[in-house]
């Protein structure tokens, strides 16, 4: 089972940086800045920081501090020293942020520094029923399993709370990106409840176990993480180059866990430790062979909002309960236009597209109706929202089995192959009386 023990830091230390003497190299990865990645439809972004700064120059500490002091103050096993030296976290000059753990010495068990920070504000969240987007672009240290074992870097964050004396892990933390021993992996979890044990299975957590990340070691990636409170339940979301690949729900856990862990600010933190808990769950390090040098290089980060009704106004009209306790959904976020896909989705009370107003036969949301793609009738085919026209293909009836029926296609609502995930893309299908044709208007 995968281990990831406390990150959390109680204490700052002054610290001198150690001379550099690698007993290996890493070389450092050259690429061009990118920018930003633009508000994802709905959200706007409210905070960012894209690195911009001097080659060789330290923290622009308006935004940022330093985390100094052994690792053996974080609680998790480390044993670098963390330091505000340019030698371990500057500026490269390309619009990157680099933190870099460099050996001293012969012996790989001492002799490390590297370091770690985080964000000065402890500002970032969702307010209650809106949606936060944390997303940074990165790459992980160049190293591999051959050269870089005891290399663990992170993006990650810590509850607000922490900073005003509520203990960790019930203060919440979510960790959007670590990795450890140059895997090519990612690990996503939070972290809540206590410890050890307890609701959240700590000091292990609740998340995505390991998901192989092809080229991360070579190359940057967008690395996110989604706190929705629109939805109910609520969802922490994890994705990777904008596919989400896991997602923790607020009744996995009791309500009070949840809300003390989840439902508050965070602050934001990078680092790039040696050794520890979370390596040596996978073989250990470092060894001889672990090379001085490897950097975490982080271009970009931003924190987008979504408020709690994505465009303003007042949410009217019913649900329809959809397969697997999802609801009916446009996607697009509240901005469908004609020929938008009607898919399943988590079911979200101020979701404004999936609340749908009876209009004579018809089915309504945003201003327009439920049709069948084309107007046709074959089986199969996908179902979209479009302006409404007064024309048969927008025309449903509730029969008593729970099924919608189109009555001019003579067909059906239906999730293909009793599919219940986000995204399915509703169709219509012979009227069959399962669990895949079961849409009730709430």
């Amino acid at each position: 089972m995968t281990i990831t023990l406390r990150r959390a830091a109680l204490a700052s230390f002054a610290v001198f940086a150690a001379a550099v003497l690698p007993i290996a190299s890493v070389t450092a990865p050259q690429a061009a800045h990118a920018a930003i990645p633009s508000a994802p439809t709905g959200f706007t972004q409210t905070w960012s920081d894209d690195f911009t700064g001097v080659d060789g120059t330290g923290l622009d500490q308006g935004q940022w501090k330093y985390d100094t002091g052994p690792g053996s103050s974080f609680g998790t096993g480390e044993i670098e020293t963390m330091t505000s030296s340019t030698a371990n976290v500057r500026h490269d000059g390309q619009g990157h942020l680099v933190l870099q753990a460099l050996h001293s010495g012969t012996n790989p068990s001492t002799g490390w520094t590297s370091g770690r920070v985080e964000t000065q504000a402890a500002t970032f969240g969702a307010a209650p029923g809106g949606v936060v987007r944390i997303e940074s672009v990165l790459q992980q240290p160049n190293v591999t399993p051959a050269n870089g074992m005891g290399y663990w870097p992170a993006f990650w964050m810590l509850g607000a709370p922490l900073r005003s004396g509520v203990t960790w892990p019930g203060s919440g933390e979510v960790d959007i990106m670590e990795d450890v021993n140059g895997r090519s992996s990612v690990f996503s979890t939070i972290h809540c409840g206590i410890n050890p044990g307890g609701p959240c299975n700590e000091s292990t957590g609740i998340g995505s176990g390991e998901h192989a990340c092809a080229g991360c070691q070579t190359g940057f990636h967008d690395y996110a993480v989604e706190i929705d409170r629109s939805t109910s339940p609520e969802q922490v979301r994890f994705s990777l180059d904008g596919t989400v690949f896991a997602t923790v729900k607020a009744n996995q856990v009791d309500a009070t866990t949840w809300s003390n862990a989840i439902d508050h600010p965070f602050f934001i933190i990078y680092d790039l430790a040696i050794g520890g808990g979370f390596p040596n769950a996978f073989g250990g390090g470092p060894n001889a062979s672990t090379a001085s040098g490897g950097q975490l290089v982080i271009d970009s980060v931003a924190v987008y909002n979504k408020g709690p009704v994505a465009g303003g106004g007042t949410v009217t009209g019913r649900t329809i309960a959809a397969p697997g306790g999802t609801c009916v959904d446009v996607a697009g976020d509240d901005t469908g236009g004609d020929g938008s896909a009607v898919q399943l989705w988590d079911c979200a009370a101020a979701a404004k597209d999936q609340h749908w107003t009876a209009s004579g036969q018809t089915l309504q949301t945003l201003g327009k109706c439920l049709d069948i793609a084309g107007g046709v009738s074959a089986a199969g085919t996908k179902l979209q929202l479009a302006t409404c026209n007064g024309g048969g293909y927008q025309n449903w009836l509730a029969q008593s089995d729970g099924s919608l029926r189109n009555p001019t296609s003579g067909r059906c609502v239906d999730a293909p192959g009793g599919a219940t995930t986000n995204g399915t893309r509703l169709q219509i299908w012979d009227c069959n009386g399962t669990p895949a044709q079961r849409f009730v208007l709430s």
